[in-house]
């Protein structure tokens, strides 16, 4: 890795930065890429279709409206987002299987974990602006997260 959230909010004063709100469960720390953003509450089916599809230069952020009753990320979707070369997830809600998700190269952050799955209804909207720890995340903008923190810049800070 070549930079650090700290470095690029120095360099860049105009990015948005995320609340502290976030928990890392993946095994990369560090990852960027455009996002792609997925509305969603409670139930991750279009998790499952995203994760199904390239994924390369991509960080998937998940407004699951800081529901701490269900999971919108498990080992099975993960494992598959990173077959499809996906750089991470930001997911306003709960991840499961933190043991096999911390072994994925796959940056994920998110609230809590919590074991329970969650019901598939086909319910989501994609490419949509979400907001949630004080900022808004628009598609096609520029998502860095690292170990100190995640940011979004209208684009690329590293091209």
């Amino acid at each position: 890795m070549t930079w650090t959230t700290p470095d690029l909010c120095d360099a860049h004063p105009e990015v948005a930065v995320a609340e502290p709100v976030f928990r890392d469960y993946g095994g990369d720390a560090a990852f960027c890429g455009r996002i792609v953003t997925l509305d969603c509450f409670e139930d991750n089916s279009r998790v499952r279709d995203l994760v199904a599809t390239d994924g390369h230069g991509k960080v998937l952020v998940v407004q699951g409206g800081a529901s701490l009753r269900r999971s919108l990320l498990g080992d099975m979707l993960a494992e598959k987002a990173v077959a499809n070369r996906w750089s991470g997830f930001v997911i306003n809600g709960c991840v499961r299987d933190v043991q096999a998700l911390a072994k994925l190269p796959l940056g994920i952050k998110a609230l809590a974990a919590c074991p329970v799955k969650t019901e598939k209804l086909g319910v989501g909207k994609v490419d949509v602006e979400v907001s949630f720890a004080g900022v808004v995340f628009v598609p096609g903008y520029w998502l860095y997260a690292d170990a100190n923190g995640v940011i979004v810049a209208r684009t690329d800070l590293l091209g």
